[in-house]
């Protein structure tokens, strides 16, 4: 079973090797500056953007960075899951699911009444572990750049 806890300053190095690997899957060349932004906002106590990590002995292997906000729906708050990525080896072994889990004993534990996430439409395997939960409900996103 992997340990699963919030990130903190000495996980930074083992963050961003994970980070870097989710970003070339993706194909995303973002700069320096924005990964550094992120790193600080997850490491700010105010910031709503937090991660939780998956550990296999003691090693990062898995992240989901979820934040939470307020919602014209319910009557308390969303979790939006925006990063969920287990490392290319420690694939196969439930940290996906053990971290959508633990996102939503963590919601349940904070009153928050939805959880809710994004995929690329073609990650098969993603989807799969998605549906198993709940299946698509139709939307679709729409993102435009500022």
């Amino acid at each position: 079973m992997p340990e699963l806890r919030d990130a903190n300053p000495s996980d930074e190095t083992a963050f961003l090797v994970l980070w870097n690997a989710y970003l070339a899957y993706y194909r995303v060349d973002l700069p320096p500056e924005i990964t550094t932004a992120t790193w600080a906002r997850l490491m700010d106590p105010a910031s709503p953007v937090k991660a939780r990590l998956a550990l296999i002995e003691g090693q990062v292997s898995g992240f989901a960075i979820h934040l939470h906000h307020p919602s014209t729906w319910v009557a308390t708050e969303d979790c939006y899951l925006e990063d969920l990525y287990v490392a290319e080896m420690a694939r196969g072994h439930g940290l996906g699911r053990a971290l959508i889990d633990d996102l939503i004993a963590l919601a349940r534990a904070k009153g928050w009444s939805r959880l809710y996430w994004h995929t690329d439409e073609a990650n098969r395997r993603a989807r799969a572990l998605y549906d198993s939960y709940i299946r698509s409900d139709g939307h679709i996103r729409y993102r435009l750049a500022l």
